[in-house]
């Protein structure tokens, strides 16, 4: 009897960590875009007044909205929004740890408990460009919530 539940130990121990390298393998295949956000920070230390509209470009990227004004003088709008989701969670017992917990285990003396917490942020940025394609004025407005 102990042979036998060192083995089914052992076997969940060895599913356990072949369920951890596939959770590995599917967050490095998500898309790193921090090198393409739009922050705050970019805005007050890179644009400037007079600044060509190509340098904007180069450092903030492609706008999600373009317009033009009545002297056919371009705006640029940027308007980003990130949510962020944080989950925690955790079994006890030694029964989770031995025989599998829930899901497919005895589920002897294991318990499972967990919290989410969800935020989001915007940040919008409006660039107003001369009729030479300058930067004119620029303003911004962020929030959390």
């Amino acid at each position: 009897m102990i042979n036998i539940m060192r083995t089914f130990g052992l076997i969940a121990l060895l599913l356990s960590a072949l369920a951890g390298c596939t959770a590995s393998q599917h967050r490095a295949g998500l898309e790193d875009d921090s090198a393409e956000r739009v922050t705050v920070g970019t805005v007050q230390r890179e644009i400037t007044v007079g600044m060509p509209a190509g340098q904007v470009a180069e450092v903030l990227g492609s706008p999600n909205i373009v317009t033009n004004d009545e002297e056919n003088r371009e705006t640029w709008i940027y308007d980003k929004i990130s949510t962020d989701v944080a989950y925690s969670q955790s079994s006890g017992g030694v029964g989770g740890l031995i025989f599998g917990g829930s899901g497919g285990g005895l589920g002897i003396g294991s318990a499972r408990s967990g919290a989410t917490k969800t935020s989001q942020r915007t940040l919008t940025v409006v660039i107003h460009f001369d009729s030479n394609s300058y930067v004119r004025d620029f303003a911004y407005h962020t929030s959390r919530f």
